[in-house]
């Protein structure tokens, strides 16, 4: 006789990893229960930019209608120095990006999980309890025994698996003995967001200035707000630099006075860590509670989106379709050295930015500016590695690259026509008339990579490239027991 189960995962944190993980696993027919001990979300902005990949992730999700028609675009992101001189530029985020959305999104973080849990309340397979608190755990190897504490009494939750989405602090890494691997980038610095009367005296741009006074950060946010980060200097205090006179004084040369409201004022310590292990049996980590970045590239929500687009569709396979368990080894394997990358390139960023010394700060414009004379600095951040090993069929042009989405004129995006689950697209199919307005981009790629088909994962990574049968043939004998 089967086991009962209360759900087949258990979700601890309803953040927005937890959340998109838990919508895009009810969407596949699992059932999930989210425990999130907190009463409502936390009202006050925190992340502040979603990235095209992520946009297409919150799309299958169903919400990134709401999400874009709430966030706001900047075309560049600039670096500039004390006297305002520029030393790096990105551009195109306002562009179109492999994704099918706005290479970057400057987002609302309370709207986004506000959108994302009306979602998860329209699935039936779902349920999200708010004053919930994991209390501990015991994996016995065929599912997971939860205490939770709730406002009716301690309850206990019989699961297939654990899923951590618990945040930085996270007591499911901590009960599991899963230690942090620190990448040494640690700075103190003191957000400040505002709610903007008069865009007319904002900065249009995502600006870094590198000012060894005071390394400052300028980023729009989602519609109606803006935000400032300052570094916080040796012998300041988290007290001192939180006043409300200290904020202003910090404000004063840009200008904002009457123009912003104080919305809100936090000392946060970027730091970058990754956990050693992502799964350890029946549990598993996923955002901020497997890896943390520090802010500069933008990537710690969208790191924890591709988290949760990573798991859903194994998590789904073994649960529903059979698939071996060990399918689920290949999550770290997988998405670990992007997000090392993703770590590297915010690293680099925040070493540009945070020289507090007069002198480390003029060899820094010097190397740039010498960069800029000889056209060797970059026009945007690399693009992060493909996946290299795990769920791929290993040799094949484009295996583990990302697939691109197509927009058809009238902005249909492929995937809302494709749906959920693996592609196998082969030339033939492009006669489609579901593919015709996509057609020419698909076939285009194809011949990039000199394939007669694709097989594209339903995280839209390619699992490989060759004949429509060896790769329909490869991915069954992969991803089914």
């Amino acid at each position: 006789m089967a086991e009962a189960f209360d759900c087949d995962v258990l979700i601890a944190g309803g953040g927005p990893t937890g959340v998109t993980l838990a919508v895009l696993l009810a969407r596949r027919g699992v059932s999930v229960i989210v425990a999130e001990k907190e009463a409502d979300i936390y009202p006050l902005p925190r992340a502040a930019h979603i990235d095209h990949e992520g946009m297409r992730i919150l799309q299958e999700a169903g919400v990134a209608g709401p999400v874009m028609a709430g966030s706001r675009r900047a075309s560049r992101y600039d670096f500039l120095n004390a006297k305002g001189d520029l030393l790096l530029r990105f551009e195109g985020g306002d562009q179109i990006g492999p994704g099918g959305w706005p290479a970057a999104n400057m987002i609302h973080q309370p709207s986004v999980e506000a959108e994302l849990r009306g979602a998860l309340a329209a699935l039936p397979q779902a349920q999200l309890h708010t004053r919930w608190e994991l209390r501990g755990f015991e994996d016995d190897g065929t599912g997971i025994t939860a205490r939770i504490a709730t406002p009716e009494g301690e309850k206990v939750v019989r699961a297939r698996y654990l899923v951590g989405a618990d945040g930085a602090r996270s007591p499911v890494r901590e009960a599991s003995g899963i230690v942090f691997d620190d990448l040494n980038f640690e700075e103190p610095w003191l957000v400040v967001d505002v709610l903007v009367d008069d865009y007319s005296r904002l900065p249009t741009a995502n600006l870094q200035i590198c000012n060894p006074a005071r390394p400052t950060t300028c980023v729009l946010m989602g519609e109606g707000r803006h935000r400032w980060e300052f570094m916080i200097l040796p012998g300041e205090t988290a007290e001192q630099v939180s006043e409300d006179a200290f904020v202003e004084k910090l404000l004063e040369p840009w200008n904002v006075k009457g123009a912003v409201r104080l919305e809100r004022k936090a000392v946060y310590t970027f730091r970058a860590r990754i956990a050693a292990q992502w799964r350890l049996g029946s549990v598993l980590l996923a955002g901020d509670a497997a890896h943390q970045t520090p802010p500069f590239a933008g990537q710690g929500m969208c790191s924890g989106l591709r988290d949760a687009a990573n798991l859903a569709w194994k998590l789904a396979a073994v649960i529903k379709d059979g698939a071996p368990d060990a399918l689920l080894d290949s999550y770290q394997p997988e998405r670990a050295p992007n997000l090392r990358a993703t770590i590297d390139m915010a690293i680099m960023m925040g070493k540009t930015v945070c020289i507090t010394s007069k002198w480390g700060a003029f060899l820094r414009d010097l190397k740039f500016k010498v960069g800029r004379a000889l056209g060797k600095l970059p026009d945007g951040p690399p693009a992060y590695p493909p996946i290299s090993s795990g769920m791929i069929v290993a040799g094949s042009p484009a295996a583990g690259a990302y697939f691109p989405q197509p927009v058809a004129a009238d902005g249909t995006k492929l995937d809302d026509v494709l749906g959920l689950g693996h592609w196998t697209i082969a030339r033939e199919d492009l006669a489609d008339p579901r593919l015709a307005p996509f057609a020419r981009a698909i076939g285009g790629w194809l011949d990039k990579q000199g394939a007669e088909a694709a097989l594209v994962r339903p995280d839209r990574y390619v699992f490989g490239t060759g004949s429509k049968a060896e790769l329909d043939a490869a991915w069954n004998n992969l991803a089914v027991a």
